[in-house]
């Protein structure tokens, strides 16, 4: 009887974890308003999002994840080592250079991350639950639109209602595809308004850094975001970490570099939710 029992509760279990994995995905929505779309034929063709989340799940949190590509490149898709984990992820394409020139890129990134915060209660997440994070260039544009808050302050939205900023090997000096526009060479360092150094602040979201070794990342990537990581600390912000994958370059951190950002997502959300007393 005992081990009937047992195995009644086991198969109640597996039934009822089944049903919470039931997932929808929306694809190509546009995430400026009409009227801005139809204005601009490089918005409307480019501005779109994929949108994958917990069907009936409430609470959940969101992962928003914008692709590298160095600014001038890059595919807009949902990355599968975030797929199935109770989590909303929304992948963004955005305009790219030579089209446009900063900042209009990041300026699209505050646009998605904007119709996230208006649209995910429609679908049962949780606006206190918006996570930023993104490999390379989508790195560097989610600590852009988290750090500098004026990219979201035009949709009355405050950068400190991120939930947690947790880029891939983003770079947190001026982007050399900037530097590019500005007639700056690639190796020149340069920390001005478009580098995510320079907006340095004590009230930001929590913030882990991760990175691939410090020998086999691109340029001094891994340098960029330890000199960020100091610099935040000496302002005292409360939340950093910065992680160094050891063995891994610039392209192949981004694998081991998923289950380190679920880990955060969930370590976060659980505390959000104790002190926001969120089910």
């Amino acid at each position: 009887m005992f081990r009937k029992t047992i195995s009644l509760i086991l198969i109640l279990v597996f039934a009822f974890g089944f049903a919470q994995a039931e997932y929808t995905t929306e694809n190509n929505i546009a995430y400026y308003p009409e009227k801005i779309s139809k204005a601009d034929a490089y918005i409307s063709s480019q501005c779109k999002l994929n949108f994958y989340y917990p069907a009936n799940v409430k609470n959940f949190p969101t992962v928003i994840w914008f692709h590298g590509g160095g600014l001038t490149g890059g595919t807009n898709e949902l990355p599968k080592e975030l797929l199935n984990e109770n989590i909303a992820v929304v992948s963004v394409e955005y305009r790219l250079a030579p089209k446009v020139k900063a900042p209009a890129y990041i300026e699209d990134a505050a646009a998605a991350t904007a119709w996230v915060f208006e649209n995910i209660e429609k679908y049962g997440g949780n606006k206190n639950l918006i996570f930023q994070s993104g490999h390379s260039a989508g790195g560097y544009l989610a600590m852009m639109i988290t750090l500098d808050k004026k990219y979201l302050q035009k949709y009355q939205i405050d950068a400190d209602q991120i939930a947690g900023l947790i880029p891939f090997s983003g770079q947190a000096i001026t982007h050399f595809q900037i530097r590019k526009e500005q007639g700056i060479a690639e190796l020149q360092p340069t920390i001005d308004q478009y580098a995510p150094l320079f907006h340095v602040r004590k009230d930001a979201p929590p913030i882990v850094l991760i990175t691939g070794d410090r020998e086999l990342e691109l340029l001094g990537r891994y340098e960029e975001n330890a000199y960020l990581a100091r610099m935040l600390k000496l302002v005292n912000h409360p939340s950093v970490k910065l992680l160094e994958e050891d063995g891994f370059d610039h392209v192949a951190m981004a694998k081991p570099g998923f289950p380190l950002l679920l880990k955060e997502v969930r370590e976060l959300t659980k505390k959000i939710k104790t002190q926001k007393n969120l089910q």
